[in-house]
């Protein structure tokens, strides 16, 4: 990067090559932001030269080195100059090792403050209209009850705005009063718009609502419903593999398949699922592998198409943070190019936030 031009102009062409990134474009940009947050981020900047790595001979993805998830928890990762955050998102941490339990200790969770909101929300939702098609063809149903009794959550952040986006007056979130959402649904389905119906929970709730004593005979009608499944048992319920709970679902709601969001505190873009447990990272999103006995040794699709690993997700949107994150997730890559499947987590990972069920 020219070094004759500010922080703030650098970053803001950044910025807004994020914003119009074609497919084509996405190395290079990653690598403009990986010497960019090496020069500007002080832990990640740290975190490299305690590897000596050599910024300027990193020519390719699987040579960024990625950012251990934990330290999310320890540290406020900020990239440059930066004003105060709007908002700063938090894990929940309402799910807890078994080390915790047993002595007591204070529960940390991780923290990713978010500086630019019209970034975030522009990207989320180019990402889901890249999957779904314009939230204005659309009335969401969010099932959310744990993430809705705090204030910090990038999930209802994320949908508050989709909500807003839909204008439709029968979109809104829900706590507890799941008899008033179902009303809602029958509503719907009764009186067709023509519009796209989306029911997002968290799967604790999801469940709860599927294992009611409640018909929903008349969900399998409505041929443009949607239910998404955010991941998530927040230490409600015992943990299920992913597939266990989808046919759960779809026995007890009648539809034909449940659709599933890919993200956490940490990331600030989003993969979607379309029924069958293999995720379509977003546009500024592309998930590489890791070696599990051996982090420093990572696969793009090319190399790794069968191979199980540990996530590495690389996230242009996090741009005043890290893009480059070391996750506890385990995966393998779908068939498709860019496509991954999630399998659960690394043992000795905390069960955090809004993901999938472990194994």
């Amino acid at each position: 990067m020219p070094s004759n031009k500010s922080f703030s102009e650098i970053r803001n062409t950044l910025r807004q090559q994020i914003i119009d990134l074609k497919p084509a474009g996405f190395l290079d940009l990653a690598l403009q932001i990986f010497r960019y947050q090496a020069s500007h981020n002080p832990v990640y900047n740290q975190y490299l030269s305690n590897l000596k790595i050599d910024v300027t001979q990193v020519k390719q993805l699987t040579e960024i080195p990625f950012l251990p998830i934990q330290f999310f928890k320890h540290h406020l990762i900020g990239t440059g100059q930066l004003p105060t955050p709007v908002v700063t998102f938090e894990s929940s941490g309402t799910t807890q090792t078994n080390d915790i339990r047993s002595t007591g200790a204070a529960i940390v969770t991780s923290r990713h403050a978010l500086y630019d909101d019209a970034l975030y929300t522009s990207v989320s939702t180019r990402i889901f209209e890249q999957h779904y098609g314009p939230l204005g063809n659309y009335h969401i149903l969010a099932l959310l009850p744990s993430y809705l009794e705090r204030n910090n959550s990038s999930l209802v952040y994320m949908l508050d705005h989709f909500i807003k986006q839909t204008g439709s007056e029968y979109s809104g979130f829900y706590l507890h009063n799941t008899v008033a959402m179902l009303d809602r649904l029958r509503y719907l389905s009764e009186h067709p718009d023509g519009k796209n119906i989306l029911l997002m929970g968290v799967t604790f709730a999801l469940l709860d609502l599927a294992e009611s004593d409640t018909d929903f005979s008349f969900l399998s009608t409505m041929k443009n419903l949607t239910v998404m499944d955010t991941g998530g048992m927040k230490g409600r319920r015992q943990e299920l593999l992913r597939e266990e709970v989808h046919d759960i679902l779809k026995s007890r709601l009648g539809v034909a398949s449940i659709h599933s969001e890919y993200g956490m505190t940490e990331l600030l873009s989003q993969g979607y699922s379309n029924g069958e447990g293999i995720f379509n990272p977003g546009y500024t999103m592309r998930v590489l592998l890791r070696d599990v006995n051996d982090p420093f040794s990572i696969y793009d699709h090319n190399l790794a198409a069968s191979k199980t690993g540990g996530i590495n997700a690389i996230d242009l949107a996090n741009i005043d943070s890290c893009s480059f994150i070391e996750t506890q997730d385990l995966g393998r890559f779908g068939t498709d190019p860019g496509s991954f499947y999630v399998m659960g987590r690394f043992d000795n990972s905390d069960i955090r936030g809004c993901n999938l069920m472990v194994l």
